[in-house]
């Protein structure tokens, strides 16, 4: 992955192939990003901590193409996704605890929890296979949160400050499969 001190791919370029906790020791900056492999996750704030913005294969010549939330457009730390699987199964509980009304999702993306009849309260969470993301909002807008292989007793455990999602979506490495070349 290479990241770019000003937006269009110009300025300084830092490369980047393993975690990165704190940009502002390579550059004072993060203006765009260009993604060769794997998918990465980005967060607001250096040590891995803040909002989530999730890089798959591409270009990001601006803060907009990484983001659909207007609250905030620094990029502060990255680490590569583990993408552990090319089958998905996720496991959504209104409650903590995996408590509550429980949503199965697998190998599919969902843009509306509510067109499925599950709330928008989402409180814990197990991923069985695969990686995701999650969004505040239907249409896979708003804050991200990412899911990778385990258990999510409580929303603060995925960085959330309320217990809400909306949508959510598979992550995938381009990559070879049974299914084929996605």
């Amino acid at each position: 992955m290479a990241i770019f001190e000003f937006e269009n791919f110009r300025g300084k370029k830092v490369e980047l192939s393993g975690e990165c906790k704190d940009v502002l020791e390579k550059a004072q900056r993060v203006g765009s990003v260009i993604v060769e492999s794997g998918p990465w996750v980005g967060f607001e704030h250096p040590g891995y901590v803040g909002e989530q913005y999730v890089l798959e294969k591409g270009e990001y010549p601006r803060w907009s193409t990484w983001t659909n939330c207007q609250k905030s457009y620094n990029l502060s730390s990255f680490r590569p996704l583990k993408v552990d699987s090319s089958e998905h199964k996720l496991h959504l509980f209104e409650n903590e605890g995996f408590e509550g009304r429980k949503m199965e999702i697998v190998d599919d993306d969902v843009p509306s929890l509510w067109a499925y009849g599950f709330q928008d309260r989402v409180a814990s969470a197990k991923v069985i296979n695969g990686t995701w993301v999650g969004y505040m909002y239907p249409g896979y807008r708003g804050r991200q949160y990412v899911f990778e292989h385990g258990e999510f007793k409580h929303w603060n455990n995925w960085g959330a400050t309320a217990p809400l999602i909306q949508s959510v979506r598979r992550v995938r490495d381009m990559q070879w499969h049974k299914r084929g070349c996605y």
